[in-house]
């Protein structure tokens, strides 16, 4: 039997942790597709967002890649390489480098980080289609609970 036809009870009995992974990897790889079809990569955004004033970072400053992989640590996965991704930023005109090794946005990196912003609704609606919102905020807080029960704190 395929997990197709399961029936509830039987779907009650599956393991979360299963899912729960099967669905991380697919919503990335289906996130990360979309945008390299936009002409970027998810880590790139990242740089664009930590470094700007007008999303994720709280002053403008300039941060070193370690620096930025530390913020990121909670999101990054294992084969994102911020080295490799800001250089090619650099290349780009979006970061620049100074003295000290640490990366500054650009305008022409501000004005990228916003254009890349304007493509997430879009994403988003396609993952969520067919999804009720009340049926997608059950399954967060069930999985929430779940988080609270391993011993997970939960924000």
């Amino acid at each position: 039997m395929t997990t197709a036809h399961l029936s509830d009870a039987q779907l009650a009995t599956q393991p979360a942790a299963y899912w729960t992974g099967l669905a991380y990897e697919s919503l990335i790889a289906f996130t990360r597709a979309r945008q390299a079809e936009l002409g970027f990569t998810q880590p790139q955004f990242w740089l664009l967002r930590n470094l700007s004033a007008h999303d994720i970072s709280a002053d403008g400053h300039g941060m070193t890649v370690p620096e930025l992989r530390e913020a990121m640590r909670s999101y990054l996965r294992p084969e994102d390489d911020l080295t490799s991704e800001s250089r090619a930023l650099v290349e780009r005109g979006w970061l620049r480098l100074d003295d000290e090794g640490r990366l500054w946005i650009t305008e022409a990196g501000e004005a990228a980080r916003v254009d890349f912003k304007v493509h997430a609704p879009a994403i988003r609606a396609r993952i969520h289609e067919g999804i009720d919102d009340a049926d997608y905020v059950t399954a967060l807080k069930v999985l929430r609970q779940m988080l609270r029960n391993t011993g997970h704190p939960v924000g």
